[in-house]
């Protein structure tokens, strides 16, 4: 690549930036990023109820401006340093930043796909095992393995609300509430049936098995919410904690699963050490849901649930992994496909939420 190309590609992402600055509104971010730091000042914002809300806002709109700005100057250093007389080590150097910068341009584009409502709101991720008893649990442990190694590499904090275990192996289901930057904008489009073709481990004639899981991601709706919950509409129960959380959690009746009766919802906490404080955290989590189905935006999806359990079935997948006869994953609504099927179960799933945001 000569200086002359090398100059044009920095003007295209001049371009590029340009656009960006708009689409992301960049200075209404600085704007509400001072605010935040005015309100984090405040000698009483320690004991207030919004301070991880406004901690959370703050980290995520300075990662995207922070990202901005970093990528803007690296193009200017670029075009300042192809002003001068460069080496073949200098030049072979600015190619392999132009690279990294078109990489970074493009990862920063994906944030502008993340401008929904509850975007940046922390996601509930509900994996649920489909009919099959020990194959579908299995399938559904390794969903959540997936789903954790993911967050592990890619900095977002997790933690089990509620897990129910299989018989023998793997899980019936599990509740997690994940953390970090924009997590339900990312995660949304893992709602849906995931199917797995294999071998079976546990089958002696080492036939091929399908099996099913159903993912449902919902918002932590933060903002207080009017939802009228009648006592009357709720089944509690109560019941041992099946996880660790210190002895007065497994020798007591500390976990609790209430049963919305009109709807059918389905929610559980187990990771509290009260009883209490469980049922609290399966409120918050109810009214999130009832909230959800009346937003004219989640009816469709809503309307494919029992419960908490999607309508398992060959034709409703939105993802495949094939390990037999052949090796592949992909997602029916995007088409996007891989043959790496041990590294998606290993948490390499960036490129299905990416191509799912760009739907």
């Amino acid at each position: 690549m000569e200086t002359k190309d090398i100059l044009k590609k920095l003007d295209e992402f001049n371009i590029s930036l340009s656009s960006l600055k708009t689409a992301l509104d960049i200075e209404g971010k600085k704007k509400r990023i001072k605010e935040l730091e005015e309100e984090m000042s405040k000698s009483d914002f320690w004991s207030g109820d919004d301070t991880s809300l406004v901690i959370s806002e703050s980290k995520n709109l300075r990662k995207i401006v922070d990202s901005y700005s970093s990528i803007s100057d690296s193009v200017n250093t670029l075009k300042e340093m192809c002003e001068l007389e460069l080496s073949e080590e200098d030049k072979n150097d600015i190619i392999l930043e132009v690279e990294k910068i078109e990489h970074d341009i493009d990862n920063l584009n994906l944030s502008t796909f993340l401008s929904g409502e509850f975007d940046s709101a922390n996601a509930y991720i509900e994996i649920h095992s489909g009919a099959g008893g020990t194959e579908s649990n299995d399938w559904a442990n390794m969903i959540l393995r997936m789903y954790t190694r993911f967050f592990e590499k890619n900095n977002y904090k997790y933690e089990i609300i509620s897990k129910s275990e299989g018989e023998e192996v793997g899980i019936k289901g599990c509740t997690l509430l994940v953390k970090g930057y924009y997590p339900f904008g990312y995660l949304k489009g893992e709602t849906g049936v995931h199917r797995l073709v294999r071998i079976s481990p546990f089958d002696s004639n080492k036939r091929r098995h399908t099996s099913f899981a159903s993912v449902l991601v919902t918002p932590e709706i933060s903002k207080n919410i009017e939802v009228d919950i009648k006592e009357s509409d709720l089944k509690i129960d109560v019941f041992h904690s099946s996880g660790a959380g210190g002895q007065s959690v497994n020798t007591s009746d500390s976990a609790v699963r209430i049963t919305h009766i009109p709807t059918g919802i389905v929610v559980s906490s187990q990771v509290e050490r009260s009883q209490l404080q469980n049922k609290e955290r399966c409120m918050d989590m109810l009214r999130t849901k009832l909230y959800i189905m009346q937003e004219e935006k989640f009816k469709d999806k809503v309307k494919e649930l029992k419960g908490d359990v999607m309508d398992v079935n060959f034709g409703s997948a939105i993802r495949s992994y094939v390990m037999c006869p052949y090796t592949l994953v992909k997602d029916t609504r995007t088409n996007y496909e891989t043959s790496s099927v041990d590294r998606v179960l290993d948490g390499e799933i960036s490129g299905f939420l990416e191509s799912y945001l760009r739907l």
